[in-house]
């Protein structure tokens, strides 16, 4: 079972990066759930994942997740990713496009049931891609 999550996992990222977002429902639950959100802005709600994904990848292009290493046990597996992209379009945060590019790394957290990642998680160095992408740091209300 563990590799066979891990080769769920490399596959969605793998179709992330291809920009196969038509394949996802092969890796991911219709109801998946995000705790991190994606994108800001992400509705609450399970599934709301697919549309985050569709929103980066339509702001962001390219967009890549290389997997450096994946650990796995029992139901979760584990990856640590270097993420590339391109502010090319328009994004909930920015909605300019500023043509830069940014390179940083995360750590995403999944939980599959029945070979569907069913859970999210993730964390990622967001002050770095702000910086990168020139991006204003977002105020506290």
């Amino acid at each position: 079972m563990v590799d066979a999550n891990k080769k769920v996992v490399l596959g969605f990222f793998e179709a992330i990066s291809e920009r196969r977002l038509a394949d996802l429902p092969d890796y991911m639950a219709p109801d998946v759930i995000d705790h991190n959100k994606i994108i800001h802005g992400e509705a609450d709600e399970p599934g709301a994942a697919f549309e985050g994904l569709r929103m980066q990848a339509e702001a962001f292009d390219p967009l890549t997740g290389t997997v450096e290493e994946l650990i796995a046990e029992g139901d979760r597996v584990v990856a640590r990713v270097t993420q590339r992209g391109t502010h090319s379009s328009a994004h909930v945060r920015m909605p300019e496009p500023t043509g830069r590019s940014f390179e940083n790394e995360a750590i995403w957290i999944f939980t599959l049931h029945e070979g569907k990642i069913t859970e999210i998680r993730g964390v990622s160095d967001r002050l770095g891609l702000f910086i990168q992408l020139g991006w204003p740091w977002p105020q506290a209300d």
